[in-house]
Order: C-alpha cells, then sequence, then structure tokens
C-alpha cells in the first residue's frame, strides 16, 4: 500500500509539474537559460510518461515518445503555444533566421522559407513578439540536443551489432538484407509516384529510403523477452537487420547528396558509394589502432572513467568525421558502436577491472538525450493534415508497400526455416525510420502532409511487428508439439 502511494505521488508531481510551469508563464526578467531549462524538462516529463503508458500497453518505450509528442504538440498548438509554432516548423524556422541574418526583412525571409501562408503569418506573428527570442533560444537547444540523441542512438544501435556476426551470418541473411531493401525501395517509390504525382523525384527517393530501414533494436529486444535468439530465424533476422542499416545507411548518403546537388548524376551516385566504403573500409582498419592508442594516453583514469570519455571522443570524433566526408555524422555514429567493444579495455591487474561496461555507461547519455528527439519528431507531426484524404491514402499505401517489402524478404531465407517468421521480424521501422524522416524534413524535401504519412507508417509498422512475432513463435511450438 505504501509503495502504491509512493507511486502515485511521482506519477502526480509528473503530471502537476508541466502543467503548472505551463500555466505560470514566463517572467519578464529570468536567468538566460531558465525557458531553455522550463522547456526542455516539461518536453522530457512527458516523454517519461509516453515510455511509460507504452510499456504498460507492451509497446516500445520509443513509440509512446512519439505518440505524446504529437499530442503534447497539437494540444499546445490549439491552446495558443508560441513555442509550438515555433518547433513545429523544425529546420526551416533556422533557416529563416539565417535569412534574417543576411538582411532580408521579416516577412520575406518568412514566406521564402515557409509556403504555407497560415504557418506563415503564425511565425511571423512568434518572432516578432516579446518572446519570440526565448522561443528561437529553445528551438535551438533542444535541436541541438535531440540531434545528440540521434548520434547517442545510433551509436547504441552499432553497439548491438557486432562485426563477428557480420562476418557469420551467411548467405541467408545477406539474400533477407538485400530484398529487404530493394522490394521497399521499388514500392516506395512506385507509391510515392502513382498516390502524389505532384510530388518531386526527390521527395519520392526518401519516401524509398525510409521504407528500407529496419529497427534491429526493436526486434532484437522482442527475441530477448522470448529467450528465442538462437533460434535459427533469429540469428538470420538479426544479422539481416546488420546488414540492412548499413546498406540503409548507404543509400541514405546517396538520396542525401542527390537532394543536396538537386540532380541525379552517376559520377555523383559513384562518388557517395566509394567515399561510404572507404569511409567504413579505413575507420573498420585503423580504428581499433586509434582507440589501443588511447586507451594508452588515458591509463591515468580510473577504468570506468576511459571507457565512458573514450567512447564519448571516439564516438564524436567519427561523426564529425563523417561530415568532412559529406556522410551524414549518424554513419559515422554507428561505424563508432560497431568497432568499439569492452575488449579493448582489458587489463592483467584484477584490481583495474570494472563490471561497469560501455553500454552501460553511454546508456543514460542516450535515455536522456533521444527521447528528445522522438518528442520534437511527434511535435512537428501536424493532425490538421489528416484532414486530407490524400494523405490517408499515401499512408495506407506506405503501409502496404512497408509491410510487403519487408515480409518479402524472407523468400531470401533458407528453405528450413519459417521465412514468414523472417519477414514479420524486419518489419518494425522505429527509430531508425524516424531518423531518416527527420533527415528528409531537415533536408526540405518533405511537405508536413509527407512527414505525417511517413511517421503513421512508422507507428503503424513498430506497432504490429512484435505482436505478431510472438503468434508466429506460439504457433511453431503448437504446431511441433
Amino acid at each position: 500500500m505504501k509503495m502504491n502511494m509512493v507511486r502515485i505521488s511521482a506519477w502526480l508531481l509528473l503530471l502537476v509539474f508541466p502543467v503548472a510551469a505551463f500555466a505560470t508563464g514566463l517572467p519578464d526578467e529570468h536567468d538566460p537559460v531558465a525557458t531553455v531549462i522550463l522547456w526542455l524538462t516539461i518536453i522530457f516529463a512527458f516523454a517519461l510518461i509516453g515510455r511509460y503508458l507504452a510499456r504498460r500497453l507492451n509497446q516500445p518505450g520509443v513509440l509512446g515518445e512519439l505518440l505524446m509528442g504529437v499530442i503534447l504538440g497539437n494540444v499546445l498548438y490549439l491552446c495558443g503555444s508560441q513555442l509550438i509554432v515555433i518547433l513545429r516548423e523544425g529546420s526551416a524556422v533556422f533557416s529563416i533566421m539565417r535569412s534574417l541574418l543576411g538582411g532580408l526583412p521579416l516577412s520575406e525571409a518568412v514566406n521564402l522559407n515557409i509556403s504555407n501562408a497560415k504557418y506563415a503569418a503564425q511565425i511571423s506573428v512568434v518572432l516578432s513578439s516579446a518572446n519570440g527570442i526565448e522561443c528561437i533560444k529553445v528551438g535551438y537547444i533542444l535541436d541541438i540536443f535531440s540531434r545528440y540523441g540521434v548520434i547517442f542512438l545510433l551509436f547504441m544501435v552499432g553497439l548491438e551489432s557486432s562485426l563477428q556476426e557480420l562476418r557469420y551470418t551467411g548467405k541467408e541473411a545477406l539474400r533477407v538484407a538485400v530484398i529487404g531493401v530493394v522490394a521497399p525501395i521499388l514500392l516506395g517509390f512506385a507509391v510515392a509516384y502513382f498516390l502524389l504525382p505532384v510530388t518531386s523525384y526527390k521527395d519520392s527517393l526518401f519516401v524509398a529510403a525510409t521504407l528500407c530501414a529496419t529497427s534491429i533494436g526493436i526486434t532484437a529486444r522482442v527475441l530477448a523477452e522470448m529467450k528465442k535468439l538462437q533460434t535459427r530465424e533469429a540469428k538470420t533476422i538479426l544479422g539481416a537487420a546488420m546488414l540492412d542499416d548499413i546498406l540503409g545507411l548507404v543509400i541514405l548518403a546517396i538520396v542525401s547528396s542527390i537532394v543536396i546537388n538537386g540532380e541525379v548524376d552517376g559520377m555523383l551516385i559513384t562518388r557517395v558509394i566509394i567515399s561510404t566504403i572507404l569511409f567504413f573500409g579505413s575507420i573498420l582498419l585503423i580504428g581499433p589502432w586509434i582507440l589501443r592508442k588511447l586507451v594508452l594516453c588515458f591509463q591515468f583514469l580510473e577504468l570506468w572513467e576511459a571507457k565512458l570519455f573514450i567512447s564519448f571522443i571516439f564516438l564524436m570524433a567519427l561523426s564529425w568525421l563523417a561530415t568532412v566526408v559529406q556522410l551524414a555524422s549518424i554513419i559515422g555514429a554507428f561505424a563508432a558502436g560497431l568497432i568499439i567493444n569492452d575488449s579493448y579495455f582489458k587489463t592483467s591487474n584484477k584490481k583495474d577491472q570494472s563490471p561497469l561496461i560501455i553500454r552501460d555507461l553511454v546508456a543514460p547519455l542516450e535515455a536522456i538525450l533521444a527521447p528528445l528527439f522522438f518528442m520534437l519528431i511527434g511535435i512537428q507531426v501536424k493532425l490538421e493534415t489528416f484532414f486530407d484524404w490524400q494523405v490517408l491514402l499515401m499512408a495506407g499505401g506506405l503501409i502496404v508497400a512497408a509491410i510487403i517489402g519487408k515480409l518479402v524478404s524472407g523468400f531470401g531465407a533458407d528453405k528450413k526455416d519459417d521465412r514468414l517468421l523472417i519477414g514479420i521480424g524486419m518489419l518494425p521501422r522505429g527509430e531508425v525510420g524516424l531518423v531518416f524522416a527527420s533527415i528528409g524534413k531537415t533536408l526540405g524535401v518533405m511537405s508536413d502532409q509527407l512527414f505525417s504519412a511517413i511517421i503513421l507508417m512508422v507507428i503503424v509498422t513498430t506497432m504490429i511487428a512484435p505482436p505478431m512475432i510472438k503468434a508466429r513463435y506460439a504457433k511453431k511450438t503448437v504446431s511441433v508439439q
């Protein structure tokens, strides 16, 4: 009884704090970071509520954070929150500020970067208000923190992968991965082309790239909970999902380059592919040597400190290096997670051994920053766009293409395996799909309608996969008996 009262009190505090903070408004004079602290705490508190509710319903926590962002963003938007008006437009607001610094008048800068007249008028009102600078400040900091969250997220995905497993996943996993990338790309491009004929080829390319993603984290957690990680199907799924991530990141790099340069150029595509291969190849070759040198340089630290600091430096260095060769920072983050492991920190002195592993040390950073990313993605979903039948039609087409595209990947598996189970295991887009979608929104190639349709696709494929995997394994168990 006492424990229940403590839990109830904790949840009431978590719920009351954001409401009370929002109701009090902003003082005229306050610490320069007070607004940032307030709003980031509010958003994180709601992310926790969303994660809790999702897990109570046996759904991935990321879904709860995303949906809570959708609810919070749209409710506060209807309540007239100026900050939400800013956050809903994402990187377009930063482009507006760049135009303003370049000398353009406010109205011209806003209309240049936001095509919708209604949203442009709202942004103009906010930026010219007394709280405009505070909203911009929160928007910038939240955007930066969410980007760090994505970097740590892809680093953790890389940690869940293994070079050894990649070497021994076999032909089946490779075939499943290739089909699981090619089929969704073709289906996604076709859906975007036929259902939204006014959409540019850039939009269609990003839709296709988003559909090829697979969330290894969600599938791995479901299989671990069921204690099925050692089955043949599970090993094929996880091996294919790892390869899917690599192929997906390469495709993302190609599509992003096409979008930035504005044309499909064979030489450009070739250069991006070569750059990606050289980046991964050189990092996989030189990375271990660099890590060993770093471990020697930081011997003065305690072991847990060395693991944390070296992992952080290595992660950030590779994320930055990826941008230098014109690749996404998340490619470097994934490569860092793929390379680093606790074996680099082993010592002969038993006193220097630490029970803490790299995953445990980095996980708190990801646990705090990644929810901000998912909440921000949710806030940017404009529910009013779903009143358009074309958006619903597009979302339905994407969902069908996303499901079929991954189910057929199961045909790449061995005939002795449950091919349908493997296809189901490749279904969830989860956090990887959201990262791809957010990059498309940042580059300005996705309309609000298309972005909302893709988010709905990610939500549906992520929600249906876990119960389908469990049902399929249960059916297999019954048939064996």
